[in-house]
């Protein structure tokens, strides 16, 4: 396996235990396992739910873990959540939330926090972290912006961005297609 992304659904127990009928730690013990004992180039998510994993003081301790545990360089994505199934009663996580919890990474030394599930191309971009500059620029799934060098340096202070890139961008972007639709006579 080259790559992995892992779900550390929240940072309690209690949590884990009334909303996943399962355990905080097995989570972090695998977090720790991939990072030093394999190869494999992982990322977290963590979908974060309104009065449930949204505290101020959670995100803070998750994100301290993560630095102290793991390193800074592992990308953390913060992913909003959006009713459905048994939660159909619980809102949609606001798009600040998610900027919130961003900036709290980001203060406690996460080089490459992300928002996801919501159109935010600020959140969504890799930046440098010596700099500050944009290095990646990402609109939904739509390259805005390339400024890493073909050996994964940022442009412009050849401080190296951890990843696994191509030394070109691809030619990603939207693939959605038009349908049309054609009437068929029987």
């Amino acid at each position: 396996m080259d790559a992995a992304n892992v779900d550390l659904k929240a940072f309690t127990d209690h949590f884990y235990k009334s909303l996943c009928v399962g355990q905080l730690q097995p989570v972090l013990d695998t977090l720790i396992y991939l990072k030093n004992e394999t190869d494999v180039w992982f990322e977290i998510t963590n979908l974060i739910i309104p009065g449930h994993n949204d505290s101020d003081s959670e995100l803070e301790e998750l994100t301290q873990w993560v630095v102290k545990e793991l390193g800074p360089d592992v990308p953390l994505h913060f992913s909003a959540f959006h009713p459905d199934y048994k939660m159909l009663n619980t809102p949609p996580t606001p798009a600040s939330t998610l900027s919130r919890a961003r900036e709290i990474a980001v203060k406690n030394g996460v080089h490459y926090a992300y928002t996801g599930n919501v159109h935010d191309e600020t959140g969504s971009s890799t930046y440098c972290h010596k700099c500050g500059s944009k290095l990646i620029g990402r609109d939904w799934y739509v390259l805005t912006a390339w400024n890493m060098t073909d050996n994964g340096l940022c442009r412009f202070c050849q401080e190296p961005c951890e990843g696994v890139f191509e030394k070109r961008p691809g030619t990603w972007g939207s693939r959605r297609m038009p349908v049309r639709l054609a009437r068929y006579r029987h």
